[in-house]
């Protein structure tokens, strides 16, 4: 699948999950400080709850997305796709929350700091960010400052996002 390029084409893929309203609302947002604080609140938040999993990108993802939406009133998408570090594919099936324009990585950490991890990834996160960092929020135009290349294929309907919400919610809440 081609991966989206820019913003507007990632906008044509919201407006089509979710309509016009939602694309040209991801487009004009801007993350405030407020916005911000909550943003970092809630991803500890749940890391705190989360079990360790091989692949926790699609479940965190859902989580944080699900819970930003009822705590702000940014709009907020689940992106899927290819992570690149330094240019070189590492991950050809991850996802991450788009707020606006701005990429928020829930999972990118906890998998670099994983044994389960790409290797690559690991060496990378180690050296660029060091240790002990929980969640990575950046301009999506800003990642490759970074060494990061977020490669967005395509955005994740409701119906999906819910799926991998129960999911989440059975991996944090598991049957007593």
């Amino acid at each position: 699948m081609p991966h989206i390029k820019d913003l507007a084409q990632l906008a044509r893929h919201i407006a089509a999950h979710h309509g016009w309203d939602a694309a040209r609302a991801f487009k004009a947002y801007t993350l405030d400080e407020a916005d911000g604080a909550i943003l970092s609140r809630t991803g500890l938040d749940l890391l705190k709850v989360f079990p360790a999993l091989e692949d926790p990108a699609p479940a965190l993802s859902a989580a944080l997305a699900v819970s930003l939406e009822k705590r702000m009133a940014a709009p907020v998408h689940v992106v899927t796709g290819s992570l690149l570090v330094e240019g070189a594919p590492v991950l050809d099936s991850h996802s991450w929350v788009m707020v606006g324009p701005h990429v928020a990585d829930i999972a990118l950490f906890r998998l670099a700091y994983s044994a389960s991890g790409p290797a690559e990834l690991s060496r990378h996160v180690h050296r660029v960010f060091g240790e002990g960092k929980a969640l990575y929020v950046d301009h999506w135009s800003r990642t490759k400052r970074t060494g990061l290349t977020y490669r967005p294929e395509a955005v994740l309907d409701t119906q999906t996002l819910n799926a991998r919400m129960a999911e989440a919610y059975r991996l944090i809440a598991p049957e007593s």
